[in-house]
């Protein structure tokens, strides 16, 4: 009984995996095709305490290959207690032909990040929305790559590529929560080529501002802490808005992993945590598939050990799901030219499953911490 279980679970697991390696398929690599540079944009940036992050995103803003006149940066303090806001001031001041704002955060409902992106998009002057976080780099074709795809698509919102920076040197776990984060962003894309995205990153976002008003913003979800892109994703496709994602290699954004062990835990249980809220039939399937198959893998490891299961028919399991990661994961990693990484594939694919039921529990019996508060969904 319990193998005929174990055979359903891993059976519906690979079913999504093969679905997710068509839907990215599906999607085809977007080349910018120079059209002209019209689209205005609202860069809204939140921070808060990120002195050591803001120089260097600010640099790479001051890179960015698009005309002074089609753009503008609003950075919104979220209650910084470093020298946040003076590197913002210095940075306005040293580029007086960006048009740069500093604003401060009005605290209004549970989540101080939506409360932020509010405050920006209220002040923003043009059509579009781009969003990324303080603790990234992006590419100096960025706005040119969202330009050129907007004038071929029309889309309402467009979800783009963020991965981790290849200059540092990663610990242990680092390099584990990069190979995580890459399958996250190769269920993302596959999702989409399925036309039921679920997943995007609100590192790496653009969307109108007229449908974030006509899909009336963050409200219905503004005291969940987090999810200001997958519920804002929801909400344009209940719209029926049309939503896109810019598969490219010029508008990736890049980022930084997380910095103790601790933290990656606790930046995972605060994304497990607004899973429950996720509506469409397909992201319930994808949760529900992936969180049986793993912990279905720590039960039967635990089983086969203790000589309650038979040690073959496991073994096929997981080497079937091995295989089928190892295809998905490995197109993100060629998009993103990171196919080294996959060197430490093996042991990752033993440690996910405990680390992963290990979050899933704890996000079903305790908060998280986010930029010095502590939050409890």
């Amino acid at each position: 009984m319990l193998l005929s279980i174990f055979i359903f679970i891993a059976v519906c697991y690979l079913v999504l995996i093969i679905t997710l390696i068509y839907g990215w398929n599906q999607i085809p690599e977007f080349k910018t095709e120079h059209f002209e540079l019209k689209t205005g944009f609202s860069i809204i940036v939140p921070f808060r305490n990120e002195a050591e992050n803001l120089p260097d995103l600010l640099n790479s803003f001051s890179k960015l290959k698009y005309p002074a006149s089609n753009f503008e940066i609003l950075l919104i303090n979220d209650a910084s207690k470093d020298d946040s806001v003076k590197i913002c001031s210095e940075f306005k001041s040293q580029y007086p032909n960006l048009k740069v704002s500093v604003l401060d955060n009005a605290l209004l409902f549970g989540s101080p990040k939506k409360d932020a992106l509010k405050r920006g998009i209220e002040n923003g002057n043009y059509r579009y929305i781009v969003t990324t976080d303080a603790d990234c780099i992006v590419p100096e074709f960025w706005l040119q790559t969202f330009n050129d795809f907007i004038l071929k698509t029309d889309a309402d919102m467009v979800c783009a590529p963020v991965c981790f920076r290849t200059s540092e040197e990663k610990k242990l776990f680092q390099k584990f929560e990069e190979l995580d984060f890459m399958s996250l962003q190769a269920t993302t894309v596959g999702a989409f080529g399925m036309e039921q995205p679920f997943m995007c990153n609100g590192a790496n976002l653009c969307y109108k501002k007229e449908a974030f008003l006509a899909a009336e913003g963050f409200s219905g979800n503004d005291k969940i802490a987090s999810g200001d892109d997958v519920f804002l994703l929801q909400k344009f496709q209940k719209k029926g808005l049309k939503v896109k994602f810019l598969k490219s290699e010029k508008a990736i954004v890049e980022t930084k992993p997380q910095q103790t062990l601790p933290q990656l835990i606790s930046q995972r249980v605060r994304w497990a945590a607004k899973a429950p809220a996720y509506k469409s039939t397909f992201s319930k399937f994808a949760g529900i598939s992936v969180l049986l198959m793993n912990v279905s893998l720590v039960i039967a490891a635990f089983l086969v050990l203790f000589e309650h299961l038979p040690e073959q028919p496991v073994l096929v399991i997981f080497l079937l799901k091995f295989n089928a990661d190892f295809i998905l994961i490995f197109l993100a990693a060629k998009f993103f030219k990171k196919e080294l990484l996959m060197r430490n594939y093996f042991w990752c694919s033993i440690v996910y499953p405990f680390f992963s039921g290990f979050v899933a529990v704890k996000s079903l019996f305790s908060g998280f911490d986010w930029k010095g508060r502590r939050f409890r969904s």
